[in-house]
């Protein structure tokens, strides 16, 4: 499962261009504004307000709200500042924060639950080489989550 905003959708285009990927990618969103983050992944305004869309604690509601409301393992987030504009002094352009949200089943060593892991990234480059760079991470950070 994808939650993804500076990215648009391009992590689930990736997951997409593999064939044969309807067999165990369920689908996304693309919450670009706050008012979608809210509506369709469940973060709360008051996070959103405390902390900004670009950051840790909207990125791990993002991940675990799409978990929750999909039949999904995983669910990878994103949130951050592509450019050329946006960018402020705590979050410049290129500032990316990034989460995944495992589902854990009873049994595996630890009780029933999520775990959710977030990492921040400072991309360089104009707004393709940031939107591309953090699709690979998010990638990268899917592939590795257990």
């Amino acid at each position: 499962m994808t939650v993804e905003s500076c990215t648009g959708g391009y992590v689930a285009k990736l997951l997409t261009d593999i064939a044969g990927s309807s067999a165990w990618f369920d689908g996304g969103w693309v919450t670009y504004s706050n008012e979608a983050k809210q509506r369709e992944v469940g973060v709360l305004k008051a996070t959103l307000d405390a902390h900004g869309a670009v950051s840790e604690a909207v990125v791990h509601e993002m991940a675990s709200g799409g978990l929750a409301r999909s039949g999904a393992d995983r669910a990878v987030a994103i949130s951050g500042v592509a450019g050329p504009g946006g960018g402020t002094p705590g979050n410049p352009v290129g500032s990316v924060w990034f989460a995944v949200a495992v589902r854990v089943k009873e049994g595996e060593g630890e009780r029933a639950g999520t775990r959710v892991v977030t990492r921040h990234a400072q991309l360089p480059g104009d707004r393709d080489a940031v939107r591309r760079q953090s699709a690979a991470i998010a990638l990268e950070l899917l592939a590795g989550a257990r």
